[in-house]
């Protein structure tokens, strides 16, 4: 599931159906035994890359509709890269699996682990009141209950700013998207868009995504470093890390070989329409960054072996909080910019991602070892139904199948002793969570109640 930047462009109920959580967890895979406590768990029955299986499998992928798709898959130092589809629909240009990439709501793990850092020389307390940072932002009793732990876990109660940002989306319309391509947005801006909305909690009460989130929490690294934050993350986190083609844009357009970035928004916009050139302050440090499929699993490699992080930091990140459907039941769990998820060969940690026209996934086992980062060039290609639930098609089988053979090495249909993956789509949105009148906007008047 997509922990998407695009929160406003995806139904409630599908984000409930398809989430990830530390008890049980809603994944591509069949659910295995979870332990609630100890991110430390164990990864095991993976088997060896496939490279075959992997060429084939991306190639169904391109088969079932996607324009292109491109991505790497590690296991130790066996790895494999692949693209299928084109680029550009009119000129048929072949992807490649070094395209760079926008890769969404990804950036909030490199987003956390600059906050995670600050932590760690003491200049900034996860429990700590949020208005004791920022008090002009969110003063009073909010900014007392909210704490900067609230803010990068998404219990903060705080709204969305994407239908503020992206207002015609609650009327089932795609000009704001068009509207805003060259528009350049302020992070207060953005902030106060979230904080003026209704609370969709009270502080602490339960998790509910919201870019909101992030971009406050930029603002916090700003306002503690004196250093712009997208230009402390470049510094402290990206090249620490070691990574040469990520980045935050500060143009409108990709630097690099890229392809273009198709938007469907659920049959809204037909034919599909290129936004790969758009001004990416809308995302900031939410959302904005580029890279490309290789270094981001360089990047978890990095986190998650503790090249970023002290140890008492990298286990904040990885202490998660229940993810609940409708009925309360636990879907997921998610930390601080990353989620768990567990499968039926361990578990991974990663996040997903989507702007418009692009989407992403990574995962990585708990030691770094076994890898997938996967990036489509079409977004929201899918169809709603009339409780606004996405419709699963033919591409979402097909990027589940090649999860599964990526993640596990397994085939989708469970043959042998090898686990059967679970119907829930992996390439459709996961965690977007946004308002009714937003859901019912995307959905076709005849259907509506």
């Amino acid at each position: 599931m997509l922990l998407s930047l695009v929160a406003a462009a995806a139904p409630t109920q599908a984000a409930a159906a398809n989430t990830a959580s530390t008890d049980a967890v809603s994944t591509p895979f069949s659910p295995s035994e979870v332990k609630t406590q100890g991110h430390e768990r164990k990864t095991r029955n993976h088997q060896a890359l496939n490279h075959q299986a992997l060429d084939r499998k991306m190639a169904a992928i391109h088969a079932a509709g996607m324009y292109g798709v491109y991505a790497a898959v590690r296991d130790g130092r066996d790895e494999w890269r692949g693209a299928a589809g084109v680029t550009d629909v009119n000129s048929q240009r072949p992807v490649r699996p070094e395209m760079r990439h926008r890769m969404g709501s990804i950036t909030k793990a490199f987003t956390s682990v600059a906050v995670l850092q600050e932590v760690a020389k003491g200049r900034i307390e996860l429990d700590a009141p949020i208005g004791r940072y920022l008090p002009d932002l969110i003063p009073g009793e909010r900014g007392r209950k909210t704490t900067v732990r609230m803010l990068l876990n998404h219990t903060s109660g705080i709204a969305d700013y994407i239908p503020g940002a992206f207002p015609s989306l609650l009327k089932g319309s795609a000009t704001s998207l068009d509207d805003n391509r060259f528009r350049h947005f302020d992070p207060e801006e953005l902030a106060r868009l979230g904080l003026s909305a209704q609370p969709t909690n009270e502080p602490g009460a339960n998790w509910r995504y919201s870019n909101t989130n992030y971009i406050i929490v930029g603002m916090l690294l700003q306002k503690v470093t004196g250093e712009n934050a997208e230009e402390y993350i470049t510094r402290n986190v990206i090249r620490k890390a070691g990574l040469k083609h990520t980045y935050f844009p500060n143009s409108p357009r990709i630097a690099g070989p890229h392809s273009k970035m198709y938007e469907s928004l659920y049959g809204i916009v037909d034919p599909a329409r290129d936004y790969s050139t758009y001004d990416m302050s809308w995302g900031g440090t939410a959302g904005a960054l580029v890279s490309t499929m290789g270094e981001v699993n360089v990047f978890y490699r990095a986190l998650l072996r503790g090249t970023l992080l002290p140890p008492a930091q990298l286990r904040e990140m990885q202490t998660t909080v229940p993810v609940k459907d409708e009925h309360g039941k636990v879907q997921a769990r998610y930390g601080l910019g990353i989620q768990a998820v567990d499968t039926s060969c361990g578990r991974f940690w990663g996040h997903t991602g989507a702007v418009w026209g692009a989407e992403s996934v990574t995962y990585s086992t708990p030691d770094g070892r076994r890898q997938m980062t996967i990036g489509y060039n079409r977004t929201k290609y899918q169809q709603l139904d009339e409780h606004g639930q996405i419709e699963p098609g033919p591409i979402d089988d097909a990027s589940r199948s090649f999860s599964a053979e990526a993640m596990c090495g397994v085939d989708v249909h469970g043959t042998g002793e090898k686990p059967a993956m679970s119907p829930a789509p992996f390439a459709a949105p996961y965690f977007p969570s946004v308002p009714e009148s937003l859901t019912q906007a995307f959905i076709k008047p005849s259907l509506r109640h």
